[in-house]
Formats: C-alpha cells, sequence, structure tokens
C-alpha cells in the first residue's frame, strides 16, 4: 500500500521542505539569469570572474595564479578559467607584463564597468520584495548549513 503524503511539497510548510531542491532551484534560476544578462554584453560569467579578479586586486596575479584561484571556489575548472584570460586577451581587454602578471586594459577595465552596471541591475531584479536583513539571514543560514556538512563558506579560499 502506498501513503501520499497530506501536502505537495509545493504546498508544504517551508520548514519540512527540501532545502536541496530549493538550493539548486534558486542556483539555477540566479545563474541563468545572470549568464543571459552577462550575454547581453557579450561577456561569459568565467570571463566576468577574471575581470572582476582582477580589478578587486592590487597585486597583479599571473594566469596560473588567477586560473588557481578562480577554480578552487568556483563552478569551473582551470581550463575554463584559461578559456576566458585568452579569450579576454584576443580582445584586448587583457594584457600580461614582462613578469607574466595579468592587467586590464583601457577597454577592459570599460568593459568591467559595463558589467557592474549590468549585475547591479540584475542584483535589483532578484532581490525585489526581499528586506536586506532577510537577505543577509539566509545567507547566514546557508552558510551554517555549509560548515554543518564540513564544507567552506567563505567566498574565497
Amino acid at each position: 500500500m502506498t501513503t501520499v503524503p497530506a501536502s505537495s511539497p509545493s504546498t508544504a510548510p517551508s520548514a519540512v521542505q527540501p532545502v536541496g531542491y530549493w538550493t539548486w532551484a534558486a542556483h539555477q534560476a540566479v545563474v541563468r539569469h545572470l549568464r543571459g544578462a552577462l550575454a547581453g554584453i557579450d561577456l561569459t560569467q568565467p570571463q566576468w570572474w577574471v575581470l572582476k579578479d582582477i580589478a578587486a586586486e592590487s597585486a597583479p596575479r599571473t594566469r596560473s595564479e588567477l586560473q588557481d584561484r578562480l577554480a578552487v571556489h568556483l563552478d569551473a575548472g582551470p581550463e575554463e578559467i584559461g578559456r576566458a584570460i585568452d579569450t579576454l586577451t584576443a580582445r584586448e581587454w587583457l594584457t600580461a607584463d614582462e613578469a607574466g602578471r595579468v592587467h586590464a586594459t583601457d577597454a577592459g577595465r570599460a568593459a568591467t564597468r559595463r558589467a557592474v552596471d549590468v549585475l547591479q541591475r540584475v542584483r535589483a531584479e532578484i532581490h525585489d520584495g526581499i528586506p536586506e536583513e532577510e537577505y543577509a539571514t539566509t545567507l547566514d543560514v546557508l552558510r551554517r548549513m555549509i560548515r554543518n556538512l564540513g564544507g567552506r563558506a567563505d567566498l574565497y579560499p
């Protein structure tokens, strides 16, 4: 005999719904929306990660350092980060100095500013109707769950 739950997963109280499903569904929706917005300015997410990292650091990194740093904590391997660096270099958005450290060119810095503008709009769309306190609480809870399972809960290693 098969028993049927009293309520479907979509109507069950939130406290008993599967966090794995909802975090996956949120991830899929956010990434799809974010990648679509970046595609509108001819940028992939891994290319954005590279530009953002270069813009945020005062000490430039080599290609290998960028690949190691970004592949460790993002959903891409070193090869994908390498392709992003190659594409941005071919566009003349990145250049390397004599020591092999990667820098953004003026065109790369302009692309970074365009991406920041797009991603600020995307963030506003994602956060529509969500108070900052609720967002912060959600992230705190997810980080605790990650730590409970032995994972790293920091944004960068």
